[in-house]
């Protein structure tokens, strides 16, 4: 009898309390943060949350804005955080011919002009993490500090673990039947460029990363799809570069330790950078 008491007390006295603690943010569905820029003919949507310095987020080949929730809840508290669904993902347009990281890069750019931002912090998971290592070397000036999670810089199995690289093959032919069949009960063309982009591009050269002049932070797990040499590659040619291998984690740990993850980000943005002294380029 106590207890109902009470509670009857708390409901009557905070009614907002239980609506509180029921109404979370729908991130990549949230009308009163989204917006939209147009990007050579294409609708793109991005979603802004928080105030302070601008920080970037950029999802992975299958997600959108939404696959970055525990990010942005944890960053807006600091950040002024813009974070983007690529083309075809999420509700952003896909447009004509394919895929490629190259344009998805001149939208980002498009994106910091459209919002009037000489420069950000950048956070890229995966295809992501690609798209903020070639904002580093095509727009230099706009990147302020980069950090590149799960990032391969070449289309094949120096990069990516072979069983992993067959998934994305095995994936796009699979689309191309079900397109050949005329099956509707997924969006198969985007799942072809999707896939087919993994499978032929990026190609990021050495010296290529050798031009990203901004402190860079490389993330990847011992449990990633990308070969932890590849990762130490693309970390030992780049100038003013820090290094990051979470002990035990996947390629999904931006969701499943996802404080492990902003932490360790969040501190190599907000500290000076340190390591040149150990650097010899």
């Amino acid at each position: 009898m106590v207890r109902k008491f009470l509670l009857v007390f708390v409901l009557l006295i905070f009614p907002g309390l239980i609506k509180a603690q029921k109404t979370t943010v729908e991130y990549g569905s949230n009308a009163s943060a989204g917006h939209y820029l147009n990007s050579g003919g294409v609708n793109l949507y991005y979603e802004e949350y928080g105030k302070g310095e601008p920080l970037v987020l950029l999802h992975g080949n299958g997600g959108n804005i939404n696959y970055m929730s525990p990010q942005i809840e944890y960053f807006a508290k600091n950040y002024h955080v813009i974070a983007m669904d690529c083309r075809g993902r999420g509700k952003s347009e896909l447009g004509k011919g394919s895929l490629t990281y190259m344009q998805m890069t001149i939208d980002l750019n498009a994106l910091l002009n459209h919002l009037k931002l000489d420069s950000a912090y950048i956070i890229g998971r995966s295809d992501g993490g690609i798209l903020a290592l070639m904002m580093a070397i095509y727009y230099p000036a706009k990147t302020k500090k980069i950090a590149a999670f799960g990032a391969n810089i070449l289309p094949d199995t120096t990069a990516i673990y072979p069983g992993d690289f067959t998934g994305i093959i095995n994936e796009a032919k699979m689309a191309d039947e079900m397109m050949a069949k005329k099956d509707t009960s997924k969006n198969w063309h985007l799942i072809r460029l999707r896939n087919r982009m993994m499978q032929f591009q990026p190609h990021i050269s050495v010296s290529d990363l050798g031009k990203i002049k901004c402190p860079t932070l490389i993330l990847s797990c011992d449990r990633d799809e990308i070969k932890e040499a590849h990762t130490l590659l693309i970390y030992l040619n780049i100038t003013k570069a820090n290094l990051c291998i979470f002990t035990g984690e996947t390629h999904r740990i931006t969701k499943q330790n996802p404080l492990l993850f902003n932490t360790t980000v969040d501190r190599f943005f907000s500290e000076p950078y340190k390591g040149a002294e150990y650097r010899t380029h």
